[in-house]
């Protein structure tokens, strides 16, 4: 009896090296750090019928997940290695623009509101990640301006060169072009 008792948390403890409780955690994490924002202390107010509603842009599968895109050639795509976002690209991109829209203090924006009525900011994140051919990261996005009815889309657009395709080279270089696309928004939205 008293041997039985003792295997057991044998075969436990020799078993525990062999299973994984969650997946292995990246050497690095990447974020979108807005280079415009309001200042702290900063608000505005305003109804719901004028505000700003910036939603979550669509994507497709590729950058649905928090993994890097490697665009190798029209037809391939892998994954840049030891590398994750921290959350969705498509996440991360509207809180980014929300954030670089409020920086300018003109208007109320809120995130993800589709029963407000004012004008309501949507697209599809088309690119976010690194373009193997041209040694670039780019960031592209088409959006959906709707306010009363009337809809007006444009595409927007940033590539910035990257000298490895690795995530301290990689990162960065997708934050400017991301920060880019974004100021370009702001301008067209305000």
């Amino acid at each position: 009896m008293i041997r039985k008792a003792l295997i057991v948390p044998a075969l436990l403890a020799a078993l525990s090296g062999c299973v994984s409780l969650g997946p292995k955690v990246p050497d690095t994490l990447l974020a979108l750090t807005p280079t415009a924002a309001p200042a702290a202390g900063s608000g505005t107010s305003g109804t719901l019928a004028n505000a700003l509603v910036v939603m979550e842009p669509s994507a497709e599968a590729r950058l649905a997940v928090t993994r890097v895109p490697v665009q190798i050639d029209d037809a391939n795509v892998a994954y840049l290695k030891k590398t994750m976002w921290v959350e969705r690209p498509s996440r991360l991109f509207q809180r980014l623009l929300a954030e670089t829209i409020r920086a300018r203090g003109s208007r109320l924006v809120i995130e993800s509101d589709p029963g407000a009525a004012g004008l309501h900011l949507s697209g599809r994140l088309l690119d976010m990640g690194y373009d193997a051919r041209s040694q670039s990261a780019v960031v592209r996005y088409d959006a959906v301006k709707e306010t009363g009815g009337r809809v007006e889309t444009k595409r927007f657009e940033s590539t910035v060169p990257v000298a490895e395709a690795e995530a301290k080279y990689v990162g960065p270089a997708l934050n400017e072009a991301a920060n880019a696309v974004a100021k370009q928004v702001a301008d067209w939205v305000s």
